[in-house]
């Protein structure tokens, strides 16, 4: 097995990438190729001990930049890490693509370079979030702001995919993420796709309210790019905030100042519960390749986590599947 790491992408590349790919290495066994600007990388890499031969470099000059438009990486900077990291893709040595990177950019170059799954009109962004009972898949998170019914219908045949073949739970529900539970409401956008789904969608629950998004009442939880995108902020957000008011609270009392000390533990557990790093990355599913992207700020850890469930897809053949379903096999 061997997985292409983008080493120039994210706020903290090369630095947390090629950390993060050391920890991968030493702990995993994995075979890893970073691509980026050569001198940088080996610059980091001189920091680590770690087996030689189980890192490859392969220089790419350019870099898109996290601000630069989606296209850049297939118009414009045709040699940069995002660009010669998915074309190795299309060749039988390499097996996953991973970047930290501009996340438009990731997937203008997946969908423009790997081409989509047939049946697969347009590639969506699935995350693990965590939940009152253990977790759900959220897709999609920010590839399609556009969609059609049937591109979510496709969304949640993926997702099931995924859901059951990396995460192990076996047959999968789905909900979509839609303004209240009755049949009737939304727009006729998602009237239509409710519609479709019911018809068409094993296991398919209905609408799932936004309150309930953590609840763990559906595996799979399908709503348009835009809509998840700004989920996933919101929460992001509201975790940091809520984070800062409880500490801002626990030091105005010496009491509560010994009570999070006493549970300290359990709030360290709520911290990891919730941390995104621990998920390692988010899958961008459709395109005819497996590809992971990973948070912006994302820590050595979490890059490392990101090669840990990259891994798990290649070992469960995930596009394989996804042809199958999609084709109705």
């Amino acid at each position: 097995m061997k997985i292409v790491v983008d080493a120039m992408g994210g706020d903290y590349a090369p630095q947390s990438i090629v950390a993060g790919v050391v920890e991968a290495v030493r702990e995993l066994g994995v075979n890893v190729v970073l691509v980026g600007i050569k001198d940088q990388v080996e610059e980091e890499l001189r920091k680590f001990d770690y087996p030689r031969k189980k890192i490859e470099i392969i220089h790419a000059p350019e870099v898109v930049g996290m601000d630069e438009p989606a296209t850049v990486s297939i118009r414009k900077k045709r040699e940069s890490s995002i660009s010669v990291g998915m074309k190795l893709l299309k060749e039988p040595d390499y097996d996953a693509f991973i970047s930290a990177g501009n996340t438009g950019a990731v997937v203008a170059s997946a969908s423009f370079n790997l081409g989509m799954i047939p049946g697969v009109e347009r590639a969506a962004i699935g995350l693990v979030i965590p939940t009152l009972k253990k977790f759900a898949f959220l897709m999609d998170v920010g590839a399609n702001t556009e969609p059609k019914p049937e591109h979510l219908f496709h969304s949640a045949q993926m997702a099931q995919v995924y859901v059951r073949e990396v995460l192990g739970v076996p047959n999968p529900s789905v909900g979509l993420l839609n303004i209240g539970e009755e049949a009737g409401k939304g727009s006729g956008f998602e009237k239509e796709t409710h519609k479709l789904m019911t018809e068409q969608l094993s296991h398919f629950l209905g609408n799932i309210e936004p309150n309930e998004i953590f609840s763990g009442k559906t595996d799979c939880i399908i709503c348009d790019g835009f809509v998840g995108n700004v989920v996933i902020k919101v929460s992001e957000g509201l975790m940091e905030a809520a984070g800062t008011l409880l500490k801002r609270e626990i030091k105005k009392s010496p009491m509560a100042m010994l009570g999070a000390f006493i549970i300290k533990s359990n709030l360290q557990h709520i911290k990891k519960y919730a941390d995104y790093s621990e998920y390692g990355g988010a899958p961008l599913l459709g395109v005819n390749g497996l590809v992971m992207i990973s948070h912006g700020r994302s820590s050595p850890k979490a890059i490392k986590n990101a090669i840990k469930a990259t891994m798990r897809e290649v070992e469960h053949k995930i596009i394989e599947s996804m042809r199958k379903v999609i084709s109705g096999q």
